[in-house]
């Protein structure tokens, strides 16, 4: 199975993070907006379209902040996503003047129930995934610098 790059917007306002909200047998979860880049797109293309589909909102994009790998045999997912191999690009975005109506967009994911602004002060009482990912957006916003490169992490 060939390695997957994906997309995935960093979205903070008010001291919230913007989060696409899922739902399993244990209870609610949470992931980055965002996903797989397609033939003949660049990262900045995937992202802006993937908003526009799951977020309904059109996002300045900004630095790139965090690159981190997902090898599926190597996690707690494994009965799932062992042949899962993906490469996913983190950029610190915002809102475009205009995009006020956040909710599902055109073509939510797949499980996909909502969008839900996450306080980030309460982050870490939330499954969001990749869950290393909730101290390292709360260490970037209180000015840490951080390896672009956080390698296999869930």
């Amino acid at each position: 199975m060939p390695i997957r790059n994906s997309a995935k917007a960093i979205i903070i306002q008010d001291d919230r993070l913007l989060a696409i909200k899922k739902q399993d047998e244990d209870s609610y979860y949470y992931l980055l907006p965002g996903g797989g880049q397609e033939h003949g797109e660049n990262l900045h293309q995937t992202l802006k379209r993937e908003c526009i589909e799951e977020i309904n909102a059109s996002v300045e994009i900004g630095d790139l902040l965090f690159i981190r790998e997902y090898i599926g045999k190597n996690h707690e997912h494994v009965a799932f996503d062992a042949e899962v191999h993906q490469t996913e690009y983190m950029f610190l975005c915002k809102m475009k003047e205009g995009s006020s109506d956040i909710g599902n967009g055109t073509v939510p994911d797949e499980g996909q129930i909502g969008v839900e602004w996450l306080p980030l002060s309460e982050l870490l009482s939330y499954r969001l995934y990749p869950q290393t990912m909730r101290e390292c957006i709360m260490e970037h916003v209180a000015g840490k610098v951080l390896p672009v490169y956080l390698g296999d992490i869930n």
